[in-house]
């Protein structure tokens, strides 16, 4: 009985990968059983998942981390605890924001959309009006369901680590450009100096608004602490007075 006849490959139907792989064959060969699965190997597409940072909405993490801040404070919020409540890895949030206090400031600049105490305050005809408008929207604003207890700037980080003292000068500059905002606006009724005086008072007022509502006050209760403190207007307008 004969043989079987012997399969034979020559480089006109070795794919291309394989001559590649192999520049010496340039002769009809016979493969053995390891090369013939090599060749049939390379002539398979291999497809792998790339690689890389997870894609995420950088708008909502941004959202997400301004609600732990103004909740926890930056102490008392973890870089695990950013990354699990927006999704990511690490790696992702260094390269997105630079660092945990980069992502601070940039929830900083977020909150800082949200309409408060500051609120269109051109609208007011009467420094009665204005004042008023700066207390009940503080009370409102510190108080809203939608967001989170307190305020973010009149609150944050008061006192911290050393460590943080630059993040904390941010907040206190933006506390001091709180009290300069509202010296503007009482400055189209009141001299200079009384309305400096009046826009300190209406910031501590404010301050101490955020902290009870973070003790659980509740809006209602606020509106006497508005009341009693409206009746510094009338104060104000018998004493410089332009």
């Amino acid at each position: 009985m004969a043989d079987a006849p012997v399969n034979k490959i020559t480089p006109a139907n070795i794919p291309v990968a394989a001559r590649m792989k192999r520049p010496d064959i340039k002769s009809p060969v016979v493969l053995g059983e390891n090369w013939l699965f090599l060749v049939i190997t390379m002539n398979k597409q291999i497809k792998r998942r790339r690689g890389g940072p997870r894609t995420f909405n950088r708008d909502e993490a941004i959202d997400i981390a301004m609600h732990l801040f103004w909740r926890h404070g930056y102490e008392g919020v973890s870089l695990n605890d950013l990354t699990t409540a927006i999704g990511i890895a690490p790696p992702s949030l260094y390269a997105a924001f630079g660092s945990k206090a980069g992502l601070y400031r940039e929830a900083l600049d977020h909150y800082s959309g949200i309409p408060g105490a500051l609120f269109n305050l051109e609208g007011a005809s009467t420094l009665e009006d204005t004042v008023s408008a700066i207390l009940r929207q503080g009370a409102d604003a510190v108080t809203d369901p939608a967001g989170e207890r307190g305020c973010m700037v009149s609150s944050g980080m008061l006192q911290c680590a050393e460590e943080y003292a630059a993040l904390a000068r941010v907040l206190s500059e933006g506390r001091d450009m709180m009290r300069e905002t509202i010296a503007q606006a009482l400055g189209r009724w009141l001299n200079s100096d009384r309305a400096r005086s009046l826009a300190r008072f209406l910031v501590v007022v404010l301050q101490g608004m955020s902290v009870q509502a973070r003790d659980g006050a509740t809006r209602e209760e606020l509106e006497d602490v508005v009341q009693d403190a409206l009746l510094v207007s009338l104060t104000a307008r018998k004493t410089g007075t332009k």
